[in-house]
């Protein structure tokens, strides 16, 4: 580990976008404060394997259903002052929830940042549970993360970063960008798709057709 400790080590992929000669300008600077600090270039096959493992989660995910344990991924944007707190907020919410649902043994929990801006950055949340002997572990999943929401939430995070609202987090939208937002989000659906064709149900359910 080259002097690393493993339960200590941060790694982080870096893309240069530019030509030839941009690019070497960038991995120079981004190399010498590497090393100005104690890190190291890992390689580009490392960030290879690391893209390669996010196609991967999926079947994980698949994976360890089968052997009764339930997981999923959940994401959010924040600004960079609350990032350190949301991580440690999030974490401990998912801990008493997990223990009020019911579930008898610690939940796997993890976040990293996956992208950065100026003003904030991304946060990517995996957490799971072991849910044999359980009655419902969907449902006890669903209040578990709907907490982690919550609390998101109550940090100043986001809705959603790139996966967007849907279905899954349509309830909090209101709140989100109030009655008269989700109003003008409306209108304009019913103004472009009145058959309600595309997206059918993922921010509001239309109105009922009258008898």
């Amino acid at each position: 580990w080259r002097g690393f400790e493993p339960g200590k080590l941060c790694v982080a992929t870096m893309v240069f976008e530019g030509s030839p000669e941009e690019i070497a300008v960038q991995s120079r600077r981004v190399m010498r404060l590497a090393e100005e600090r104690g890190g190291l270039d890992a390689g580009p096959e490392n960030g290879a394997r690391g893209y390669f493992l996010t196609f991967m989660i999926a079947y994980l995910r698949d994976f360890g259903m089968t052997f009764g344990f339930i997981a999923e991924s959940f994401e959010t944007s924040v600004a960079w002052t609350n990032v350190g707190a949301l991580c440690v907020a999030v974490k401990e919410r998912i801990r008493a929830e997990c223990k009020r649902a019911g579930v008898a043994k610690e939940p796997f929990m993890s976040c990293r940042v996956t992208q950065t801006y100026d003003a904030g950055a991304c946060v990517y949340f995996y957490f799971g549970f072991a849910w044999k002997g359980m009655a419902d572990p969907v449902g006890a999943f669903t209040r578990v993360e709907d907490a982690a929401r919550d609390e998101i939430l109550l940090l100043g995070g986001s809705l959603s970063h790139h996966h967007g609202v849907g279905k899954h987090r349509k309830k909090w939208l209101p709140e989100q960008i109030s009655p008269a937002g989700v109003s003008i989000l409306s209108s304009v659906k019913s103004a472009v798709d009145p058959r309600n064709v595309f997206g059918s149900r993922n921010l509001f359910d239309p109105p009922r057709p009258r008898l």
